[in-house]
């Protein structure tokens, strides 16, 4: 079969299109035939070797699939051959075929493609995680979505909305902060032309209470100027590329919680928080309220160009190969 494997640390170009032995499915492993593949930003870090996962090298970068459960493992028992199913793993998903733990996979709802299902899982699952778990997000309040029509920020504005937040999306185009109001975003600031530190504080009366921040950096900076009394500011990630630093003094002043998000975490310890937030999204899919964004498409043989488009900020939403 085939899949795209780096056999060194670089850049995505240098991913190989490869003919590798089909999987099969250990104990307790469900075999899928992919038919859809979700993109990352994690994705490009894996393969130039700065994640916190550093797999044996050759491997295939990939943490989503979608498609079509071919065969199962000794003790898997929760599929059956021909079921629609989604799976998230810790890589391996760029390929034709996955064996995944069935821990870690779950049943297609009628309502989601292929499509949708490679775009949800771990977009959503950090999402709700973050803003149900780790913030408590509560109804009525302001929620600020920094890179609001990225993967992860929509996911963001969709539950905010769902769960009844006041939702401001930042964005860097006009194009990307329609994307966001369709999602369910009130308020809309486009950062390269706005001081949005001064319209967050405008627009909220103060500051907001809950700020999603998967950039970092001077985002973040600025994030610890507009932030409500008690707000908690959720650490999502560093995709701008500076870590930031906060002094001690500013969380103090304002009662502020600074909260890390590591969903992949939870999900390596085997919480069960995992299957009960995937069954309170998949719930709110069933009512139409939460739907991934695909942006486009590429055969998985042009993987390296789906991973520029994100790099550059080109896209909006999730970025699916089909192999």
């Amino acid at each position: 079969m085939k899949a795209m494997l780096a056999t060194r640390w670089g850049d995505p170009t240098e991913l190989e299109y490869a003919d590798v032995p089909p999987p099969t499915p250990a104990p307790g492993d469900v075999l899928i035939d992919v038919k859809a593949i979700g993109c990352n930003f994690p994705d490009i870090l894996i393969v130039q070797g700065k994640y916190q996962k550093k797999p044996p090298l050759p491997f295939s970068p990939g943490v989503e699939v979608a498609g079509v459960v071919r065969a199962c493992g000794p003790n898997a028992r929760r599929f059956a051959p021909g079921d629609r199913v989604f799976a998230l793993m810790g890589w391996g998903g760029y390929a034709e075929a996955v064996a995944v733990p069935e821990r870690r996979v779950y049943r297609l709802p009628a309502a989601l493609g292929f499509d949708d299902g490679a775009a949800f899982g771990l977009v959503y699952q950090t999402s709700w995680c973050a803003l149900v778990h780790r913030a408590g997000l509560r109804a009525g309040e302001w929620l600020l979505v920094h890179g609001a029509a990225g993967g992860v920020g929509l996911a963001a504005v969709q539950i905010g909305h769902a769960l009844g937040a006041r939702v401001i999306a930042t964005a860097g185009t006009a194009e990307k902060l329609d994307v966001a109001r369709q999602a369910g975003a009130d308020v809309l600031v486009n950062y390269r032309t706005e001081d949005w530190v001064a319209r967050v504080k405008e627009v909220t009366g103060g500051g907001a209470d809950v700020i999603y921040d998967p950039v970092g950096g001077d985002v973040f900076d600025g994030s610890s100027k507009c932030i409500a009394f008690e707000g908690r500011l959720l650490v999502i990630g560093f995709a701008g590329g500076r870590i930031p630093e906060i002094a001690a003094n500013r969380i103090l002043l304002k009662n502020i919680s600074v909260v890390g998000v590591h969903w992949g975490l939870y999900q390596e310890r085997g919480s069960p928080l995992v299957d009960r937030w995937m069954a309170d999204l998949l719930a709110l899919v069933e009512r139409g309220m939460l739907r991934p964004v695909v942006w486009k498409t590429f055969p998985l043989a042009q993987a390296a160009q789906a991973l520029a488009a994100i790099a550059a900020r080109e896209s909006y939403g999730k970025v699916i190969l089909h192999p």
